[in-house]
């Protein structure tokens, strides 16, 4: 009787076995702190994998280093299909012009899953500043080149590198005002203490849209879908563009099949109403790619910001 017992014993302890790792928690890594725009989103990632795959993804918030900390968590981890990532653009496209040790190579040691959703960046004058188009402010500029300062979110964010572009694009000679987040750079815009901002589009709509401040243009290949009147720096007349992006990833190793499965669901999710509604809320637009197509756009991105890191002469120290 025990000889009958014990294949039967061990079929059921390892199907008790597989059901409780097919049922652990997926984690969704996000390298930032909670509160802002990107976290929200990855919230609504989380929520609609869990949805799609009836088990608990939950966002863990892995901070530190400038959000290496936190891919660098994903790159240690089994790839079974239990650890994605979750990131904006900079710590897989831009990072590596930046710092000398990275701590894990965005290309060999990450699967892409799919993009996400978009978003440009603008640069926005002050209410005293005599420019109602990009032609007008680079003149300005030229005849005011004391008061040629702008501001960013921070040193090494893309608005910064962004701005740097403009600048070699124009000639003109552009000092940067860094501080820390959006809102203290908008804020010394509206006392006239600094005549224009560059950050992303999305943080500056209701202040345009209210008249304190105007934006000019924004930086990608085709027109901001919340600013349709708006041109684009290129169809102003200069040779710039640039977007950044939010996307999914796996730990390199992971298998196919679990990448395809995760891949299908986002891209899916992505294509629901409610959810675009709630991406587009946020100031984003919702893409949703191919595995091949984030992996192109990664590689694009990697060489496109390249020389705009070189020329901002940006080190990790002036963070």
């Amino acid at each position: 009787m025990k000889r009958m017992l014990a294949p039967i014993l061990a079929l059921v302890a390892g199907l008790v076995s597989s059901g409780s790792s097919a049922t652990e928690a997926v984690r969704l890594v996000m390298p930032f702190a909670a509160g802002s725009a990107t976290d929200a989103l990855s919230r609504v990632i989380a929520d609609e994998l869990e949805t799609g795959l009836g088990r608990a993804v939950v966002v863990e918030n892995r901070t530190g280093a400038a959000g290496r900390v936190g891919v660098q968590a994903v790159k240690s981890a089994t790839p079974d299909g239990a650890t994605l990532l979750f990131t904006p653009i900079a710590p897989m496209a831009v990072y590596q012009h930046v710092y000398p040790v990275l701590g894990y190579d965005p290309v060999q040691d990450f699967e892409p899953v799919s993009q996400v959703a978009t978003f440009d960046f603008a640069v926005a004058v002050g209410a005293d500043i005599p420019a109602d188009t990009l032609s007008s402010l680079v003149e300005w500029l030229k005849a005011h080149p004391e008061r040629a300062n702008y501001g960013t979110p921070g040193a090494g964010t893309l608005p910064h590198f962004f701005a740097v572009l403009f600048g070699r694009e124009t000639g003109l000679d552009l000092r940067h005002v860094p501080y820390r987040g959006t809102s203290a750079a908008i804020n010394d815009l509206l006392a006239g203490q600094l005549p224009m901002v560059f950050t992303n589009t999305g943080e500056l709509l209701e202040l345009h849209k209210a008249g304190r401040i105007r934006i000019l243009a924004t930086s990608s290949t085709s027109r901001s879908p919340f600013l349709p009147g708006v041109p684009t720096f290129q169809e102003a007349g200069y040779a710039i563009a640039g977007a950044g992006w939010h996307g999914v990833f796996a730990p390199r190793g992971t298998p196919a099949d679990v990448l395809d499965r995760f891949n299908q669901l986002i891209t899916a999710a992505l294509q629901k109403e409610q959810v675009k509604e709630r991406i587009i809320a946020m100031g984003f637009e919702p893409t949703g790619t191919s595995r091949s197509r984030l992996a192109e756009i990664l590689n694009r991105d990697a060489a496109m910001w390249a020389p705009a890191v070189k020329a901002a002469r940006f080190t990790p120290d002036q963070q």
